[in-house]
């Protein structure tokens, strides 16, 4: 039942182009979902802290929402799309932008408030105090939310190509399993731990482009 480390090298190497074909689809879909849940999660985030009475609106349902599981949404959206890569971008995208926009909303409200009287002394316009005050001093909770929706986009990509899909790293996964093939199914494990141990890296090293001062304060 559990394959050696050499069978699982050797069915690595001998499907080495069928995994790197549909480890394309995987992670395109993830970076689209991704890069969609991001952008979401920010702007959303920005609204809840301009308008408290749509936060308290909102952030009950934001919660309420996490609790419906990824696989019973993955069904739903391909009947309603098809078995294209557009309902596995959906659900990437439905599926990373609540840690994204909790993480978001938390670090615009932990804005010191010296700061925030400082810009309201100078009259500076909403705008202004987000670009130069507030999203600066959520940074760090936008990448902590970041790092949290990498993970969540390559689990969600995978389990909504377990559903219905015809190429990627899950519909691998579904091929191999019937199969019995268990040699195959340890190897697409370990390419689905490096793409998401990869993306975190690459999540890392733009946090240290965007904050060079915690490079300089690292070395």
């Amino acid at each position: 039942m559990l394959p050696g480390p050499i069978a699982v090298f050797e069915a690595l190497i001998a499907d080495w182009g069928l995994l790197m074909s549909n480890l394309v689809v995987t992670l395109q879909e993830a970076l689209w979902g991704l890069l969609l849940g991001l952008l979401l999660g920010i702007v959303l985030a920005i609204i809840m802290d301009q308008v408290s009475w749509l936060y308290q609106m909102v952030y009950p349902l934001l919660v309420i929402s996490q609790t419906v599981p990824t696989i019973a949404l993955a069904p739903l959206l391909i009947l309603w799309f098809g078995y294209g890569m557009m309902p596995k971008i959906i659900l990437i995208c439905l599926t990373t932008f609540f840690p994204v926009a909790i993480e978001t909303l938390a670090g615009l409200r932990q804005t010191p408030d010296e700061l925030l009287t400082l810009l309201a002394t100078m009259q500076a316009k909403w705008w202004q105090t987000l670009w130069f005050v507030k999203l600066p001093s959520a940074i760090d909770h936008i990448f902590a939310g970041l790092r949290v929706a990498v993970a969540y986009a390559v689990i969600s990509a995978v389990v909504s190509e377990w559903v219905g899909g015809i190429a990627g790293l899950g519909v691998y996964m579904t091929r191999v399993k019937k199969a019995y093939a268990f040699d195959r199914m340890f190897a697409v494990i370990i390419i689905i731990t490096a793409l998401s141990l990869g993306l975190m890296g690459l999540v890392s090293w733009l946090q240290r482009i965007v904050e060079p001062w915690r490079r300089k304060h690292a070395n």
